[in-house]
C-alpha cells in the first residue's frame, strides 16, 4: 500500500498541535500522510506502507544529567542506524549521566504522543541533534507529533531547524 502524502498545511488536523505551529512558519515544503496509528512504529510502518528503512529517520529524546540539572534534547537518527547515546550525545550534552527520557516526561514536555514525537515543535531550549546521514537524505519519513500521520521533508530542513545541530550521532 502506498502512502498518500499532502502538504502538511491541507492537513493540520493530523498534526499535534505544537508540530502545527512549527510547520505554519516553515518555508520548506512539509508533506503528511495519514497512517493507522497501530503502524506508528518504524518497522512497521516501514513494512506495511513501502518506505525503505533508511528513508526514515527516529527522534530519540534524551535527557541528561548534571549536578542536579537536567537537560533534554532530541536527536535524529536514521533508522538504521543507533545513536550513540552513551559516547557522542552525552559529552555533546555534557552530561554525567544520559538515558533516554522517560516515556511520561517526554510526552508531557512536548505536547505530543510517544511514538509521533518529532523535532518540529519542540521545546525552544532543546537541542535538536541531527545525525549527519539524515540531513544529507533528500527525504526522510519521520514523526508528526501524533500516531495516526507521519511526515515527509528534505533532511537539510531537519538540519536547518533554529536549535539543530549536525553531527556524527550513529556508532
Amino acid at each position: 500500500m502506498d502512502v498518500q502524502w499532502v502538504p502538511a498545511l491541507d492537513r493540520i488536523d493530523l498534526l499535534a498541535e505544537p508540530v502545527a505551529r512549527a510547520v505554519r512558519e516553515m518555508e520548506e515544503e512539509v508533506r503528511v500522510a495519514e497512517i493507522d496509528p497501530e503502524l506508528a512504529d518504524t518497522a512497521a510502518f516501514c513494512e506495511r506502507y513501502g518506505v525503505a528503512l533508511d528513508a526514515s529517520a527516529n527522534c530519540v529524546v534524551v535527557a541528561g544529567r548534571r549536578g542536579g540539572e537536567v537537560r533534554y534534547a532530541a536527536c535524529m537518527v536514521l533508522a538504521t542506524t543507533k545513536a550513540d547515546v552513551n559516547g557522542v550525545i552525552r559529552r555533546r550534552l555534557d552530561a554525567r549521566k544520559i538515558s533516554f527520557a522517560p516515556m511520561d516526561d517526554a510526552v508531557s514536555l512536548t505536547g505530543m504522543e510517544y511514538g509521533g514525537i518529532t523535532p518540529l515543535g519542540l521545546p525552544d531550549d532543546w537541542p535538536i541533534l541531527v545525525d549527519s546521514r539524515v540531513a544529507a537524505h533528500p527525504e526522510v519519513v519521520i514523526g508528526s507529533g501524533v500516531r495516526r500521520s507521519k511526515l515527509a521533508l528534505r533532511g537539510a530542513a531537519l538540519a536547518g531547524l533554529k536549535a539543530a545541530e549536525v553531527l556524527d550521532l550513529a556508532n
